[in-house]
């Protein structure tokens, strides 16, 4: 009679090593891939990459912008930034102008946070307007390649309805968060003067810098602002 065999199963003797192991080679293979200062894009994964991929190509669009001073870049020039395809990028994103409006809401976006993140600290009216004044020119925003972008989305808002929709909800939340300050600081019609004012002012420091018509500091701009502020509201006015 034959006698059957069976292969004995080869037991892992550390099991629990043997998986930290696989773990560490899978996290080395992930940070390869993701923060390689020059992978290319056949290196990376199919798999789980195209968040990655648009914040790169978001980023290139701004860094380009800011380059070259004007929206007169090429989705090749993007691509190449962002070390992906041209056709990687039409793929994601569809056109030049809807990068560039994926690149403008990434920019708001952070603003957003930036001034969010100031305001958890105000206290006052005043302390408010101060924390907005800020959140704006931080060195994260009043930089050359972020303003270079905001002064071309203006331009390419007389054009894109897209880009004008994404500005005038920049707009709109800005005079909103000044105006909630204002108003506990001064009557109405004075209240909704000073608002327009200094989102006005905001925005023409911004244009002033990308011109480098007599360029300012952050800080000197925010004590310009400020100054704005406290020579402006009534005399009396709570802090």
């Amino acid at each position: 009679m034959q006698r059957e065999s069976f292969a004995s199963p080869i037991l892992d003797p550390y099991p629990l090593l043997t998986q930290t192991i696989r773990l560490l080679i899978d996290e080395s293979i992930k940070t390869q891939y993701r923060m390689g200062p020059s992978v290319t894009e056949d290196q990376l994964p199919k798999i789980g990459m195209e968040p990655i991929r648009r914040s790169a190509l978001v980023e290139a669009t701004i860094h380009e912008i800011g380059a070259r001073g004007s929206l007169d870049v090429t989705v090749s020039q993007i691509a190449r930034r962002a070390g992906v395809s041209s056709a990687l990028a039409h793929h994601y994103f569809g056109s030049k102008e809807q990068i560039f409006a994926a690149a403008m809401r990434h920019i708001l976006t952070l603003y957003g946070a930036e001034v969010r993140g100031a305001l958890i600290m105000a206290k006052t009216p005043r302390q408010r307007l101060e924390a907005i004044i800020r959140a704006s020119f931080a060195p994260g925003q009043f930089r050359d390649e972020m303003i270079a972008a905001w002064l071309n989305f203006y331009v390419q808002a007389q054009k894109s309805d897209a880009a004008r929709r994404l500005l005038h909800v920049y707009h709109r939340r800005l005079r909103s968060n000044l105006h909630h300050a204002f108003r506990q600081l001064a009557p109405a019609e004075e209240a909704r003067i000073l608002t327009r004012g200094l989102a006005a002012m905001i925005d023409g420091l911004y244009i002033r810098q990308a011109l480098h018509s007599a360029p300012l500091s952050g800080e000197t701009a925010i004590g310009v602002l400020l100054h704005y502020i406290d020579t402006s509201l009534p005399e009396g006015a709570p802090t």
